[in-house]
């Protein structure tokens, strides 16, 4: 078939690319404009996915693989999709995950539209995750073979639409075996570093990114401790996040955000302590490997409430249309209203949707 494949110039996207020309599909390459491609470069940030060297590695790998290369500007979908919300969750004490909005807006949303455009039957991403079609016909949304590597939880605001034209050729693959397979092939991106960080936020240095890009950084203010007493002065408190120990006052104790309140310029903080919770609730769920059940059903799953997190298991009962409580097994550190939780039955994503609310030791 005729697939459309989403080059970064890094090495999972390069091997990915590989596996469809062998696999004898008409495969057209295509780069990803977004409009930041000179932020981190110029910041010296971190290697990003969008800068100029990026740019340079797909061409040459798609000359090498010897298939149409475009250039797609996704400028106007990036900002409406990514960068604005982005910039808005912060200004209203939330964290977002910016990587969610871009798989489902940009990469599997506008990228979609252009490779229907060019008579594509599918978009392929260099992702770690599987998609199989289960016994009710349902597309699932599975975990990739290597664990360390597995993308489901960014990919889990995917629609059943848009799994049904994804392709992930490295569902199979660990990385080691990616490096190898890539190197084999005389890939020049084979040993080239992964990408760092938010791809437009340098270093990871999110209230420079908002100051930088005039979005601000919310009303200047205060850090208070859990007593209201004043411990410390900050020129804004949006890009605060819950459970970040970066940027405080120094007060000779470990001390962490517990809350952000950018309207009032208050970040609070406290132990770690104050940061143990028991379950989150969230809204603006995607059902994928069911379709939404009606209120007050119940469903024992394993969660995680960021990327990297280690999955625990949980007790999830719905609340109404899109919404859940989630209830933890053991007590998960900084759940951050704003992130996601994604739940997972047998290693397939069941459903996931932002946080809306921590529930803590004595909450109502």
């Amino acid at each position: 078939m005729r697939v459309l494949v989403a080059l970064s110039g890094g090495v999972d996207s390069a091997l990915a690319a590989a596996l469809l020309v062998e696999a004898g599909h008409e495969v057209l390459a295509a780069h990803l404009k977004t409009g930041v491609e000179a932020e981190g470069e110029a910041a010296g940030g971190a290697r990003s996915c969008c800068g100029a060297d990026d740019a340079r590695d797909a061409r040459a790998i798609a000359a090498l693989l010897r298939i149409p290369f475009y250039v797609v500007d996704v400028r106007a979908a990036f900002a409406r999709e990514v960068l604005d919300p982005f910039a808005a969750a912060y200004a209203s004490g939330l964290t977002p995950n910016p990587c969610v909005a871009c798989n489902r807006g940009v990469k599997l949303g506008r990228l979609d539209e252009v490779a229907r455009g060019l008579g594509a039957e599918a978009v392929a991403t260099g992702h770690y995750a599987r998609v199989e079609r289960g016994p009710s016909g349902r597309l699932r949304l599975l975990r990739a073979a290597d664990a360390r590597k597995d993308q489901t939880y960014v990919l889990h605001a995917l629609s059943q639409e848009q799994l049904a034209r994804a392709c992930f050729p490295l569902a199979a693959l660990t990385k080691d075996e990616v490096r190898r397979e890539a190197a084999r092939r005389g890939l020049a991106v084979a040993s080239k570093p992964d990408s760092q960080e938010l791809c437009f936020v340098p270093k990871g240095d999110v209230r420079g990114y908002l100051a930088r890009t005039q979005q601000g950084a919310g009303q200047p203010g205060a850090f208070v401790e859990a007593d209201g007493s004043e411990v410390g002065r900050h020129a804004g408190a949006s890009g605060f996040t819950r459970g970040q120990r970066r940027g405080l006052p120094a007060l000779g104790r470990a001390r962490y955000v517990t809350s952000v309140d950018p309207a009032r310029g208050v970040v609070r903080l406290g132990d770690r302590e104050d940061l143990l919770d028991l379950g989150v609730e969230v809204n603006g769920l995607n059902w994928v490997d069911e379709p939404e059940p009606p209120a007050g059903s119940t469903y024992e799953v394993v969660v995680q409430v960021r990327h990297a997190q280690v999955p625990v298991p949980a007790v999830l009962e719905t609340s109404g249309p899109g919404a859940a409580r989630v209830r933890f097994s053991e007590a998960l550190f900084a759940a951050a209203p704003g992130q996601a939780l994604v739940a997972y039955r047998d290693g397939a994503v069941l459903c996931g949707g932002p946080i809306i609310r921590v529930v803590r030791p004595g909450s109502v």
